[in-house]
């Protein structure tokens, strides 16, 4: 079978390996992919938003299935263009890919599911969010904007000013674009953060293994938000009871709620959750994988991800067995490498060295995130650079393993944490900081 992953960083590199591993007489192509994806699959020269090109590739290449990485396309209807040219693609409609695309739309299925989630309210009038800021009870305060903005469009304001200050950036000043037209503004939850991604036809759902996005820039999660500067997997914050629990109070409900809105939900769902001490209350929904998390997950998969992707286009995820699905016992740690400025204003063009030493270590693998060939010279091309993935006996072994392999790989102002998996770590082995 023929596969088309569609996008260009770390999370559509780790579909591809994933999805060409061990399978020589499939045919994995990439559009538009980047140098890293050319390693495992054939990248094609179509950006991820161009559907009316990228609907004649997968007609003229017959591929048999198409799998969307990014959300932008999914919010242009990529999902539907394909579906209704017969195509297979795993991924959500249009209409049920808002779920992310507006988070506005997303809160409000959500409380009509009665699905735990931050209290919040929602303006559409810049004057009106200043004057809730100015008699806000309690900081403090997160507000985001409504639409996609990369992973950035969330400011965590501790006083009115920083929560003035985030409403101008986003509704007045368009930081964001028309995304941030709309801002919610919620109360602010404590407790710890988990990743839970699920594969779904929109009736039958199968978890994935959980993760832990580390979104702060610096160690000991100081800094600004990223767009994600690693990943561990398994989350030592979530048993298996408590993941039962996310799928009675969570999944299950939301999936009833999009079929309800006449939206039914083919794709990956995942939620970003924190765990209060009332329970996990959903942070926000993605309509694809995460990333930096596939890029930790993946590699903990020993099946063959074609078959339930496939399964979930189709709407036959129930056919599919359980023991075809297994996972890899041991931990993972991805350790994202980034460019100098980031997020700010990342700098583009220093020369990646050590990235074939790197990879040649056990249990390592690197995945391109914001890469380009010039010249001849592997290059950085955005914030997020490279996602450097390592498998251990145990979270200690595998973060020692991937911030080793981390070490061998050098460019001019490159950022990174060497603390990722350190709430982890705190609860099984006392390091410091929990």
């Amino acid at each position: 079978m023929n596969v088309l992953v569609v996008g260009g960083g770390g999370r559509e590199h780790a579909l591809c390996w994933k999805l060409a591993s061990g399978h020589r007489e499939r045919r994995v192509f990439c559009a538009p992919g980047n140098p890293g994806t050319a390693l495992v699959a054939e990248n094609v020269a179509i950006a991820a938003t161009e559907v009316a090109r990228l609907v004649a590739f997968a007609k003229d290449q017959a591929i048999g299935l198409v799998v969307i990485g990014p959300e932008a396309p999914l919010v242009a209807g990529l999902g539907d263009a394909l579906r209704e040219a017969g195509i297979a693609v795993f991924g959500p409609s249009r209409l049920a890919a808002e779920i992310e695309g507006s988070k506005a739309w997303a809160k409000q299925l959500m409380h009509k599911g009665g699905i735990p989630t931050a209290a919040s309210r929602t303006f559409r009038d810049a004057r009106a969010a200043h004057e809730y800021i100015r008699e806000a009870p309690a900081f403090p305060v997160v507000v985001k904007a409504s639409g996609l903005a990369a992973g950035k469009g969330v400011v965590i304001a501790k006083d009115a000013a920083e929560a003035a200050q985030a409403v101008t950036d986003m509704m007045e000043s368009r930081q964001f674009g028309d995304s941030g037209t709309t801002v919610l503004i919620e109360e602010f939850l404590s407790g710890e953060e988990v990743s839970i991604h699920c594969l779904t036809d929109g009736e039958t759902m199968l978890t994935l293994p959980t993760s832990q996005d580390h979104k702060r820039l610096l160690d000991g999660d100081e800094g600004p938000n990223t767009g994600g500067m690693g990943a561990i997997s398994p989350a030592a914050n979530i048993d298996a009871a408590g993941i039962r629990s996310v799928e009675e109070e969570i999944f299950f409900p939301t999936l009833h709620q999009l079929a309800r809105a006449k939206r039914p939900y083919r794709g990956v769902l995942y939620a970003g959750l924190m765990l209060t001490r009332a329970g996990p209350k959903v942070l926000e929904y993605n309509a694809r994988f995460g990333d930096p998390e596939t890029e930790v997950l993946l590699p903990r998969l020993r099946c063959d991800l074609l078959e339930p992707l496939l399964a979930c286009a189709e709407g036959r995820l129930s056919e599919v067995s359980d023991d075809v699905f297994s996972v890899d016992e041991r931990a993972a740690v991805t350790v994202m490498l980034c460019s100098e400025g980031y997020p700010a204003a990342p700098k583009a063009g220093a020369v990646i060295e050590g990235v074939e030493e790197a990879s040649l270590m056990q249990d390592v693998l690197i995945f391109h995130s914001g890469t380009a060939m010039k010249h001849g010279q592997l290059v950085a091309q955005g914030g997020r650079v490279l996602a450097v993935t390592a498998l251990g006996a145990d979270m200690a072994a595998a973060r020692a393993r991937a911030n080793a392999a981390a070490d061998r790989i050098h460019f001019e102002g490159m950022q990174r944490r060497r603390d990722i998996g350190w709430r982890a770590l705190a609860r099984t082995q006392g390091e410091p900081g929990a």
